[in-house]
């Protein structure tokens, strides 16, 4: 008896996808314990994979975990590279993106500017 192997097309998700992108972090102090908890907190919310690379690195750490990205040290004039796999990749990537160019939005919360 032979084993057949059985292979069915299936049309792909549009909610299921992988993306990739990059953005400067203009915070005047980087990523310290205020924006990294918000960073993780907004990445959390995704129920995608995400994980961010910093400089150019090849070590990709899990974006929603605080640990992983204040241990990264991520300053001023750092390049992440942020990347989601999954349902609402998109979605989580340009929400991301938006929350480090308008600075953690801190500027609003505290009234000055970072």
């Amino acid at each position: 008896m032979t084993s057949r192997l059985r292979i069915e097309k299936q049309e792909p998700d549009p909610l299921h996808v992988n993306c990739q992108t990059e953005v400067e972090v203009k915070h005047g102090v980087g990523l310290h314990a205020r924006p990294s908890v918000t960073f993780t907190r907004l990445a959390k919310s995704f129920p995608c994979s995400i994980e961010v690379a910093v400089n150019g690195s090849d070590v990709w750490l899990n974006g929603k975990s605080i640990i992983k990205i204040m241990g990264a040290r991520i300053r001023k004039g750092s390049i992440l590279r942020i990347r989601a796999d999954g349902i609402l990749a998109e979605e989580a990537i340009r929400a991301l993106k938006e929350l480090i160019e308008r600075n953690f939005d801190e500027e609003k919360k505290h009234g000055r500017t970072a």
